[in-house]
């Protein structure tokens, strides 16, 4: 065998049989899908439902949400590739904080002084930290099965942004549920939640994705 073909062999044998991102995104696509599964037969969506999403408050969780579960699964991907490039993610996150800074300035403008506590603290406060992280886990699970397959130059931060990812999967299905919809509630008690997950992911990461 000529040296020239068996270089080509060994190239071939070598080669993962899907890219990397593709492996990624449908291990994000199967969190979701389990993340989901378990809302439904857990949890459930809200009674009135449809009534809440002819308001603003309601639909405003989904914009705070998805944007962060977007762009937190983006930089995960892009830390786990030494090569890439956060980018246009990175700006999807500054622009969704941005959103969230802004939601929560109108309410305080709106509401009472007296009324920010009692929005604040809503009524599904230790329901929330408990649903959150619980359709988080099958999220995170997925991300960090896939992204021992790539190469992060820093595993307990990549860790970190999966939890962060998988915690705002979990936090988007939960709203649907949730009957708290101010603003400061989400604030607090989501950010809460999905602090919990990045924290998660942070640990799992310094010892799951070392290389």
């Amino acid at each position: 065998m000529k040296t020239d073909d068996l270089i080509d062999l060994l190239a071939k044998d070598a080669a993962p049989q899907w890219p990397f991102r593709t492996l990624y995104m449908a291990a994000l696509g199967c969190g979701v899908v389990l993340a989901g599964v378990l809302f439904f037969m857990l949890v459930g969506l809200r009674p009135n439902f449809e009534q809440a999403a002819e308001t603003i408050r309601f639909p405003l969780k989904f914009l705070l949400m998805l944007p962060l579960a977007m762009s937190a699964a983006g930089v995960t991907l892009a830390m786990a590739q030494p090569a890439a490039d956060s980018g246009i993610w990175g700006w999807l996150l500054v622009a969704a904080l941005a959103l969230a800074a802004g939601a929560i300035a109108s309410e305080l403008y709106v509401l009472p002084p007296e009324l920010w506590m009692t929005n604040l603290v809503g009524k599904n406060a230790a329901f929330c930290l408990r649903t959150i992280p619980m359709l988080a886990a099958g999220p995170l699970l997925c991300l960090l099965f896939v992204l021992r397959r790539g190469a992060p130059t820093h595993p307990g931060r990549t860790g970190a942004w999966a939890g962060l990812a998988a915690g705002a999967i979990g936090a988007t299905w939960y709203a649907a549920h949730c009957p708290d919809d101010s603003p400061l509630f989400v604030a607090v008690w989501y950010s809460l939640g999905m602090l919990m997950m990045t924290l998660a992911g942070y640990v799992s990461g310094r010892h799951l994705l070392r290389w």
